[in-house]
């Protein structure tokens, strides 16, 4: 059966782009540090070519994903559903602009064709949770009630865990301050000693609950580099601090 199943899902993709909608067993919320993802895609990284929209600094982690994985390490994509809508965005967009931020001026690699980011998203990633957040409005909304409520930058800002282009922090500390916050343990990724992820995990009422695989896949000690956009003064951590007070 399972193999039988495997091969359907297989010429799904294949023949048609996507697959059936089918059950996973918890959510992982992806955040990723701005000054990381910039580095590892620098050619087109909106801060160093200015290709995206001026405006202030992201608020310090930014959304990535929330993708729906199973317990053994795998994850569904590109299940069927409706094509992605700038519209159905439309009551977000702030939000999205400031949390959901796009970064990297290049299409993503997605189902059938390579596509901005936030379709990409929803298209590889939310139309296989319908099940649970509903269209796609529900899950971009989903996914950013939970980076406001698990603000992870604000965990690190009151752990003295701030941007620097100098200091060094160790990754332990960094994973400990979020698992005293939220009651579990993060996993925290990293780009050489850079930070560039930091991945939370939800059972599917959207309670935390520990990620599949290792915690901590970073050196000793890490880094978490300033980042500015293009032409704009204000520093990172004057952002991140004048911005703290209005997450709910």
């Amino acid at each position: 059966m399972a193999s039988h199943l495997t091969t359907v899902v297989l010429l799904s993709v294949l023949l048609f782009g996507f697959t059936y909608a089918v059950d996973f067993d918890y959510f992982t919320l992806v955040l990723q540090w701005p000054a990381t993802a910039c580095d590892i895609n620098s050619k087109t990284c909106c801060p160093y070519n200015g290709c995206c929209p001026g405006g202030s600094p992201p608020p310090g982690f930014t959304i990535r994903s929330l993708w729906p994985d199973y317990n053994d390490g795998t994850y569904p994509e590109c299940c069927e559903g409706a094509p992605y809508s700038e519209n159905a965005l439309s009551s977000l967009s702030d939000a999205m602009t400031k949390y959901w931020t796009i970064l990297n001026c290049k299409m993503s690699s997605s189902c059938i064709q390579k596509r901005p980011f936030w379709a990409h998203q929803w298209e590889k990633h939310g139309t296989c949770a319908t099940s649970v957040v509903g269209d796609q409005q529900g899950y971009f909304l989903t996914t950013l009630q939970l980076y406001l409520k698990y603000n992870v930058t604000d965990v690190l800002i009151q752990a003295k865990i701030k941007p620097s282009n100098s200091k060094t922090y160790p990754s332990a500390s960094i994973i400990s301050a979020i698992e005293d916050a939220f009651e579990t343990t993060p996993q925290l990724t990293c780009n050489d000693d850079t930070v560039y992820q930091v991945r939370l995990c939800f059972d599917k009422e959207f309670k935390v609950r520990e990620c599949v695989g290792e915690s901590n896949q970073c050196p000793q000690y890490v880094r978490l580099p300033k980042f500015a956009f293009r032409n704009v003064t204000k520093s990172a951590e004057e952002w991140l601090m004048s911005t703290i007070k209005s997450v709910v």
